[in-house]
């Protein structure tokens, strides 16, 4: 193999995906990873740090993403109307990602270990979120509590995009559980 590798770590993730899916989680090592990709596993520990982060490579950029969108909005905007600026921006990412988005959700809910790392994830984003509110002057205990709605309203819309049935996109469903949290909080 030459020393560069065109394509690596999307080349990496898909093998690691298929053999999750073929083996389970906890069955697969990082040698067999790192050989279904055609790289050594000295590429793999290059692209990430242990076989789980393959399902959650991408949330940083998520995180970065979904914050410099509310962070971007207007200063008079409202809390919510941040949010769902930064929901539109997380949402739209995932546009051609569903059948990976479905393949990665059944080995995170087929494993305890994962789903609390998905967890962890969530949470790191809530706190990103909040932070983003409170420099807009958004106060405590508000920022923290439109951040949490803001990650609740996106797993909402995100769940029901991996549903088998469903074509509609992740942005529409997104908008429409917000719309819901929205008549939730006003009493509908």
């Amino acid at each position: 193999m030459g020393r560069w590798e065109p394509n690596a770590r999307e080349r990496l993730a898909a093998a690691a995906l298929e053999l999750y899916g073929e083996r389970g989680y906890e069955q697969t090592t990082v040698a067999e990873i790192a050989k279904r990709a055609g790289l050594t596993e000295r590429t793999f520990f290059r692209h990430y740090a242990d076989k789980r982060e393959v399902l959650f490579g991408g949330s940083g950029e998520l995180e970065e993403l979904f914050v410099r969108a509310v962070a971007g909005t207007p200063a008079d905007a409202a809390p919510i109307e941040a949010l769902a600026a930064g929901l539109d921006a997380a949402s739209e990412i995932f546009a051609d990602r569903r059948p990976y988005a479905r393949a990665r959700h059944a080995v995170i809910a087929a494993n305890a270990e994962l789903k609390e790392r998905e967890l962890i994830k969530l949470a790191s984003l809530s706190t990103a979120l909040a932070g983003t509110l409170r420099g807009r002057g958004v106060p405590e205990p508000a920022a923290s509590l439109a951040a949490e709605a803001g990650v609740a309203v996106f797993k909402v819309g995100y769940e029901r995009w991996l549903v088998a049935s469903e074509d509609r996109d992740l942005v529409q469903l997104v908008r429409e559980a917000l719309t819901e949290l929205k008549a939730v909080a006003a009493g509908g």
